[in-house]
Parts: structure tokens; sequence; C-alpha cells
């Protein structure tokens, strides 16, 4: 283990600075580059180790993976709650501010707490003369707020990559790869293969392991990875969990996923050695020979036992920007941070979903995407295929004030892709801001019945925020 001592500047140690909202917010929008191409982990295990190890004192949960990560971290989060447990979660990346991805049973941090955990951990980095990025400052302060509010298990979202992402100081008792798909069209299996065993860097010997993929050869690879340092490789999510129309459709994997990951947890570490479970959604009851009792019978009739199915039934997925519909707005909105192709898939399903159920009477899709994400032969053939089945258009719209850390800093030629849509004969054009798109929307549609979609990029999401007035959710 590296000793920090090594770390501190000969000179005296710099006097803590305390910073106000605003200053630590600066601060961390201009220090997302800083060392983010070097994969290692020493400086994390540094900063760690001058706190005392607080990674080893927390009970983690990972999700990693392409796509649905933070909605099955929301469901996960929710499980865990109905169980009676006080759940952390660490979300990447944010929509409106950076409070956003930090939680506990639901609940953002505050400013207050925010603003003096970020403190602590800043000036620690800086004391220790290490040149920390904004992502290992915001692990690290996640980490902190979790063990000082002593949660019981705290479930940590994988922005990217795995084996070398900041959450790995700490040791996952229960992790899933959500799904693992190709970035682009290019990528072949080995490719594939690579990326998979950089995700699987999550798993250590002991780390109970689910996915929802629903690649054969991906699992296969997994499970092999998994069998190989000691984990243990459950079956993978098949079904769908029973939520409410359209989102049994659309998260439905994601749902199903956070329920074996809330059960894994519950019965291999909660509720291990408990003996009575009895008011648990999801670890049966310790086994009883025989029919039950006259007295067991009349407790179940005086307070029945709700299911898993009525949870799930009664369940109101409210993520924001997660196919996130505002029917309350004139025209009705919806808003997606997808930002590749098969997220954007899953976009375009769900609208035909809500078209089924209420038609509607004009469509128009706000696209906004960072370069080289969206804009391939995949997603013009998706956007065909859709409009040839549903009438509407498309706005294709620039990223102009990005989101710092969520990697959309380039935005994509709106003239180009505009070109190519308009190519596939579809009805579309190019807006040279977010502004001028959702104003030609609106009057594009009926203000009661019709629909205006706004997607492509959490930036895009945020921009629309934005031009409501708002700064936080």
């Amino acid at each position: 283990m590296m000793d920090i001592r090594k770390q501190v500047n000969n000179k005296s140690a710099p006097q803590e600075k305390q910073r106000n909202y605003n200053e630590v917010i600066e601060y961390l929008d201009k220090h997302w580059s800083f060392n983010a191409d070097i994969k290692t982990l020493d400086r994390m295990k540094q900063l760690d180790q001058a706190f005392g190890f607080e990674s080893q004192k927390l009970n983690t949960i990972f999700v990693n993976g392409t796509n649905g990560k933070s909605l099955t971290v929301h469901l996960t989060v929710k499980l865990l709650n109905e169980e009676k447990l006080k759940v952390g979660a660490f979300y990447s990346p944010h929509i409106l501010t950076y409070n956003e991805r930090f939680s506990i049973n639901g609940e953002t941090i505050s400013n207050k707490v925010f603003t003096e955990i970020a403190n602590t951990v800043i000036d620690k980095a800086e004391e220790l003369n290490l040149k920390v990025n904004t992502y290992e400052l915001l692990t690290m302060m996640a980490i902190r707020y979790f063990v000082e509010q002593n949660v019981d298990v705290a479930i940590l979202e994988v922005n990217e990559g795995g084996k070398f992402n900041p959450v790995n100081i700490c040791n996952a008792k229960v992790a899933t790869i959500t799904r693992a798909i190709p970035v682009d069209s290019t990528m072949d299996d080995e490719a594939m293969k690579v990326v998979i065993a950089d995700m699987m860097g999550i798993v250590k010997p002991g780390t109970w392991i689910v996915s929802g993929d629903q690649s054969k050869a991906n699992l296969q690879y997994m499970n092999e990875i998994a069998d190989s340092v000691g984990a243990y490789w459950a079956m993978p999510i098949r079904k769908l969990a029973p939520l409410a129309y359209p989102f049994e459709q659309l998260h439905g994997r994601c749902a199903a996923l956070a329920e074996r990951l809330a059960q894994m947890y519950i019965e291999n570490f909660h509720n291990k050695n408990a003996e009575i479970t009895f008011d648990s959604l999801l670890s049966k009851q310790k086994g009883q020979r025989g029919r039950p009792t006259l007295e067991a019978k009349r407790q179940l009739e005086l307070a029945p036992k709700k299911t898993i199915e009525q949870f799930w039934h009664e369940e109101t997925v409210d993520l924001p920007g997660r196919f996130q519909f505002l029917d309350k707005e004139k025209p009705s909105v919806l808003l997606d941070t997808a930002s590749n192709v098969d997220a954007f898939k899953n976009v375009l399903l769900g609208i035909r979903l809500l078209h089924y159920q209420r038609p509607l009477k004009g469509l128009t899709i706000i696209v906004g995407a960072a370069k080289n994400t969206l804009h391939q032969d995949e997603f013009l053939k998706l956007i065909r295929y859709f409009f040839k089945k549903t009438s509407g258009q498309l706005i294709i719209c620039p990223i102009e004030n990005p989101i710092p850390g969520v990697q959309e800093e380039e935005t994509w030629d709106i003239e180009k892709v505009t070109n190519d849509v308009k190519s596939m004969k579809i009805k579309a054009k190019a807006c040279k801001s977010f502004e001028e798109a959702f104003e030609s929307a609106k009057k594009s549609v009926d203000e009661r019945y019709g629909l205006v979609v706004i997607t492509g990029s959490h930036s895009i999401v945020n921009h629309y925020w934005r031009y409501k007035g708002i700064k936080k959710f």
C-alpha cells in the first residue's frame, strides 16, 4: 500500500479554505479533466487512507452497464426502503445540480451538507498535494457522506469503465451489469470483450453478481470472469417486472434487475442470520412444516402482506429525465436523457406506446446530441422506420451549454444531421438554439393532445429546465 506521507508537500500544510456553495461548484466544474485519462486507483486509495479507510466501512451495491444504471439504482433504493433499510445512492451524472448525485432514502443532499463535505475532501486532497479530478472528489464525498449518515447500504452507480472507476476502492457485496452494448456498429466481439472485462472489474471475491444483458455471448463471458475471481454468478434477468403501462415494456427489465439486487443483498447479507422475515417483500419466511396455524391465518387476514407484484403495480417511475412525462404542460412534454442509439430506440418505443394509449394530435421530437453519439446509420434507420408508422417531425438543435463532466462538450453538426435525416424522406428542420426549437415545436402540435419530446443528451434536458426557469429539482 502506498504511504500517503510521501505525497505531502515538504512545506507546511496549506490552511483550510472554507468555500461557499457557489465556489465549490466552480471548483468542481474546473477539475473534471485533472488526470482523467490516467487509469489508476492510486489517488483514490491515498485519499481514502487519509480519511481512515472509510470505503471499507460501507456495505455497497455497484450498478454498472451501458444503459439503465440510474433507473436501476433508483428502484433498488425504493425496494430496500420497503425492507426498512437506510439507503444511500450515488448517481452519475446530474441534470441541474451536483446535489442530485447524493441522496439518502430518496432525499437529495442539502446545499449546506454538500458544501461542508466538499470542503473537507478538497482540503484533504490539496493538503496531500493530490491532483484529483472532480469525479474522484465526488466519489470520496459520497463515501464520507454515507459513512457519516450511518446508512445500512450504499448503492453506487459506476459512470464508466469499472476496474479503475473511483467507486472501486469499495468492495461490492452485490453488483450488476445492466447491459453491455456496442457504442457504435463498428465494434466486433473482441472489442466488446475488452469492454465487458473492464466493466466486470468491479467484481471481487465473494461479490454476488447478476446481469440484465440479453446476449448469451456476453453473459457467458461475464460468468467466466465471475468464476475466475471467486464471485457468485446469479441467473440473469429474463422477465419484466409488472409496472403500470407503458413502463413495463420500457423499464420492466431494470425493475426486475433492481428486485434481484435487493433480494440478493437482503438474503445474503442483511437477513442472512435472521429467523423472522414475515414483513419482507423480497425474502421468503423461513420454512414451516404442515399447515399454518389458525392464529397465523387470523393475523394474515387482519394484516395482509403486501406482495412484490402489488409493489410494482403501485410504483411510479419518477426519476427526472428518464421517460419523464409532463402531462400538465400545454402541450405535453416528454423528457429523456437518451444519449446512445439503444436508449433512443427505447424512447421511440415509449412514444408509440403513448400513442396507442391516447392518439397524439401532433408529434415533434427535438433532438440535441453530442458529436459521435447518436448520428450514425442505426439512428437514421430507427427514425426512418418510426416515422413510417407514426406521423410527426424532427427538430435538430445543438448543445449550447453542456453539463460539465458529462462528455457532451462538443455538439453535433446540426446542418449535416438535418440533411441526412431529410434524405430519408423525413420531415425535419434545424434550429440554432433550444429556445428556437422549443418555440417552433409548441406551435407545430395540438396544445391539448399534442406531444413535444426532448431527448438526445443530458444537456438538452438541462436546457429545457433552464428555459423554464428551474434551477434545481
